[in-house]
């Protein structure tokens, strides 16, 4: 076995908990039962990982079995990397039959005949998840093994979601290779990104319950909120304004649990303002600046803001309608078509 393979190989097992290493051997299947048997999986992790390495030895491992278990410790830490999320498109309504033979040739035909020297692995998962792990080189050298991109493609839906380690000028290669093997005419990436892979899957699939609609707010009685006072000295607890601002943030976000986005960025544009006799600005270009917000669960941070006073009822439309739209990059401008100071997000 090449050196740089057993490398990989230990690399890619300390990456793994020690709890669950067997768990992740048995499910890339190339060593036996019986060889696992042989292991012991309480010593020290870098003991463990000469084991490894010593039984796919026995093997005769190449590259191709190294990069499959690269694909299955992929598989179950998803969140260890960075997604984006890509929308194909047809020119019409034709439906294909879907061969995942004809995928990987077409698609391994594609890349190949850009790019000699990249190592493309294939496998497929009961959610009819296909996730191909490519390794890019150069004309002059050898695949990196060590930066490789992560598609994960649905072929039942429009969607690939593509987590990438490579130059830009290679992007271009992997759209059209997905293009040609999966017979979608357009692809373009969406302002969607994040760690966590069934976090977005939820968002572009629609699978959540809540409503993620804009809040448009409805008449309220006055005597809604007036505050009801026992004692001049105790002001009471409004307890209906209380009640609306938990009805406004159900009708917002819903009574399930939000899907997993880490942060929300929002560049904005604008152009200041003075009157025709203070020629304060000399000039004319726009202002720009950048706001970001940032959570280990922003959805569910900023569904908790209102209930518990720190921001008011309904939330900014570009707050909540995050999972709506399937972004989380937002350019907000001016729009020149109204008054001043109002603003769109395009």
């Amino acid at each position: 076995m090449d050196e740089t393979v057993a490398e990989y190989i230990r690399r890619t097992v300390l990456k793994i908990p020690r709890d669950e290493i067997k768990t992740t051997l048995q499910k890339w299947g190339f060593l036996s039962e019986s060889q696992l048997q042989t292991v012991n999986f309480r010593q020290l992790k870098d003991s463990i990982s000469q084991d490894v390495v010593h039984l796919c030895e026995e093997n005769s491992a190449d590259i191709k079995q190294a990069a499959d278990l690269d694909v299955v410790y992929n598989h179950v830490y998803p969140n260890k990397r960075m997604w984006s999320v890509y929308q194909m498109n047809k020119t019409g309504e034709e439906t294909d039959f879907f061969d995942f033979k004809d995928f990987k040739k077409k698609f391994k035909r594609r890349l190949r005949s850009a790019l000699r020297n990249v190592t493309i692995n294939f496998r497929e998962y009961e959610d009819n998840a296909i996730w191909i792990r490519i390794a890019w080189g150069t004309p002059y050298t050898k695949p990196n093994q060590y930066k490789a991109s992560y598609v994960v493609y649905h072929s039942q839906v429009p969607y690939v979601f593509i987590s990438t380690s490579v130059l830009k000028s290679n992007i271009p290669l992997l759209c059209q290779a997905l293009l040609v093997a999966s017979n979608y005419h357009d692809i373009r990436e969406m302002e969607l990104r994040g760690h966590c892979l069934n976090s977005l899957k939820d968002i572009v699939f629609k699978r959540y319950s809540q409503n993620f609609q804009t809040y448009c707010p409805r008449p309220l009685p006055e005597t809604s909120i007036t505050p009801v006072i026992k004692d001049l000295r105790v002001v009471q607890e409004n307890g209906d304004e209380k009640e609306r601002i938990l009805r406004v943030n159900r009708e917002v976000f819903g009574d399930g649990p939000q899907p997993k986005l880490e942060f929300a960025q929002y560049k904005l544009e604008t152009m200041f303002k003075s009157g025709p006799k203070m020629d304060v600005l000399h000039k004319k270009e726009p202002f720009r600046c950048l706001v970001k917000f940032s959570s280990p669960h922003l959805l569910e941070s900023l569904k908790s803001l209102a209930p518990t006073g720190v921001a008011d009822a309904p939330l900014s439309p570009l707050l909540t309608c995050i999972p709506h739209r399937a972004r989380n990059y937002f350019k907000v401008k001016e729009r020149k078509s109204l008054l001043p100071g109002s603003f769109v997000s395009p």
